[in-house]
């Protein structure tokens, strides 16, 4: 069915808008969120509806102007597709159904599939049970029996003091002995970590996953609006990040660290049969290598003593980006305080690291090939030594500063004092911002990682060697993306880490198009995407999961996407070559 539209009509909203596909024939179409914010203007030629607000939230469409949509229902296209299977081609594949659909096709449907589109605010059941500082754990353990819930929020003046939950009454009142007549504030979490009404419940998960907590206060601005715990996520079925997370912290050795990380393969089956998106499924894979990171640390430090200074365990690569996937090596450092003193600390941290890193090869991160681990002298040394190397490579690049200056400037804390990070990346991003000579070095650095397209603009596979005739999704596919948004963020001062965040800080801060950065974005979405459905299938045939994809084993309609976003990363790597010519 195709219908006309006047500007401002509201075309599709609610129901309508997530059971329909919709094609936009002539015309601009805004898609809006729940409140009416608008979120992304489509053009003539682009699909919405089915769930196509992804990540965006989007859960309605409004004419901007005259316009002319081709409509669809659900089953209706699956007639179609049965009919006329080359319309598979070119109409939205299965990751763009209902939930419902996939379910009833027989795809399994596990974490994050909605957590984009989730707020926070649908996951609390009830208003928040609250507690002042002053009220006895006996007195407190009588309301939670009576309001049969886990846990209250101590408030005061409508300040959020902390919290207690039933593991706490269980932990640290019944096994120590305690006192019931004492004060709640005896035994509770102070200051605990929130999320806002707004948020989507995506970040709830990541929040209890890297922390390994179950209970999580949310405030709606600075209003106590009430508490969702992993329960409450176990109702959205997107809880095995949580679970494995928690399963992670509860290991007492390497060795059950090393059982339990063997179930990240099959999360990312799961989350790959789900459709999730390759942002969504980058965090969450990320979240788990944090979790076994930290626990690690724990158990390092229960072997060889707390750690005689303040250090912060930070994360390189794709693991500081949140970019993971099931194929991924380690890169690490240490930052350790300036009180630090070789003689007296070195044996301490070096065998530390090197529990650590061992640790995580064991788990299945392999060492990195060039040695950028804690375990590596180099890479673990006070504040004031990192101060120095970044100084040294922004000061005077050459090949392998420039180098070192794409691993180390993506760093994000993971265990100890976060401090010790922060003032640092702000340091470094004063050295770069308008440093024209040193933008133009990197920027000839990340041309390096050219896109595989042949003289007519066509995919050119490996012509040689093992991998012949594939194409290497990540150093010729997602690397280039990484580079351009790396620049962007040294150009312009952004402190955000990951690539897709990085772009959004270039698109507001006038580094690049509105336009140019949500190519890139979509573009980084599709190839890490193909790279996460193909290392699932590989691990679903018993293969170890790699980058090579042979473009004979995808679609027409994916190749030719495939070559679309590989055109776009070509195109703004000559516009970026151009702006920073020598």
């Amino acid at each position: 069915m195709v219908q006309e539209y006047e500007a401002g009509v509201r075309l599709a909203d609610g129901e309508t808008f997530a059971s329909h596909l919709y094609w936009l024939m002539d015309g601009t179409v805004e898609l809006q969120d729940a409140d009416d914010h608008a979120l992304l203007t489509l053009q003539a030629g682009e699909f919405f509806g089915l769930d196509q607000g992804g990540d965006l939230m989007a859960c309605a469409a409004v004419a901007l102007g005259a316009c002319r949509v081709a409509q669809l229902d659900h089953a209706t296209l699956n007639a179609l597709r049965q009919e006329a299977p080359a319309l598979a081609y070119f109409l939205p594949q299965g990751n763009r159904l209902p939930r419902n659909a996939l379910a009833s096709a027989g795809i399994e449907t596990d974490p994050a599939l909605n957590l984009m589109t989730t707020p926070v605010r649908a996951l609390i059941k009830r208003a928040p049970i609250t507690l002042p500082p002053q009220t006895s754990i006996r007195e407190a353990a009588q309301v939670m029996s009576e309001k049969r819930v886990s846990s209250v929020l101590i408030v005061e003046q409508d300040h959020l003091f902390g919290l207690i939950t039933d593991r706490d009454l269980r932990n640290r009142v019944i096994a120590a002995g305690m006192d019931t007549g004492r004060s709640i504030m005896d035994i509770a979490t102070l200051a605990p970590m929130t999320i806002d009404v707004q948020n989507p419940a995506f970040d709830a998960l990541l929040l209890m996953a890297r922390h390994n907590i179950h209970h999580v206060p949310v405030l709606d601005g600075q209003r106590i609006a009430g508490m969702i715990t992993a329960t409450d996520l176990t109702e959205q079925h997107s809880t095995s990040a949580v679970y494995l997370a928690g399963d992670i912290y509860k290991q007492g050795s390497v060795e059950g660290l090393q059982q339990a990380s063997t179930k990240i393969k099959r999360l990312q089956q799961s989350l790959a049969s789900a459709q999730a998106s390759a942002y969504s499924t980058g965090h969450i894979i990320t979240a788990i290598t944090d979790a076994i990171t930290s626990r690690l640390l724990q158990l390092g430090e229960a072997r060889f003593g707390p750690a005689p200074v303040d250090y912060v365990w930070v994360a390189a690569g794709s693991q500081a980006r949140s970019e993971q996937t099931a194929k991924s090596d380690q890169d690490n450092c240490m930052v350790l305080d300036d009180s630090y003193d070789e003689a007296q600390h070195g044996a301490y941290f070096k065998a530390l690291a090197q529990f650590v890193c061992d640790g995580l090869d064991a788990c299945g991160y392999v060492y990195c090939p060039g040695e950028m681990m804690a375990m590596t002298d180099t890479w673990r040394q006070p504040r004031r030594r990192w101060a120095e190397y970044f100084a040294r490579w922004t000061g005077q690049p050459d090949p392998k500063s420039l180098m070192l200056t794409c691993v180390f400037f993506d760093l994000r804390a993971v265990h100890g004092n976060n401090q010790l990070l922060d003032g640092l990346r702000r340091e470094v991003l004063e050295r770069t911002r308008g440093n024209s000579i040193f933008l133009a070095l990197m920027v000839g650095n990340a041309l390096t990682h050219q896109p595989p397209l042949g003289m007519f603009k066509g995919i050119s596979s490996i012509r040689s060697g093992e991998h012949k005739g594939t194409i290497d999704l990540k150093h010729t596919g997602v690397v280039p993306i990484v580079d351009l948004a790396r620049v962007y963020a040294l150009a312009g001062g952004d402190d955000a880490v990951n690539t897709h965040d990085r772009l959004l800080g270039a698109a507001a801060g006038g580094s690049i198009s509105e336009q140019s950065a949500r190519d890139l974005r979509d573009a980084l979405e599709f190839l890490a995407f193909t790279r996460i459905q193909h290392q699932a299938r590989q691990i679903a045939a018993g293969l170890a999961p790699d980058n090579y994809l042979n473009p004979d084993d995808i679609s027409n309609f994916e190749r030719s996407q495939l070559k679309d976003a590989f055109t776009v990363v070509q195109s703004l790597q000559s516009v970026l070559g151009q702006r920073y010519k020598m």
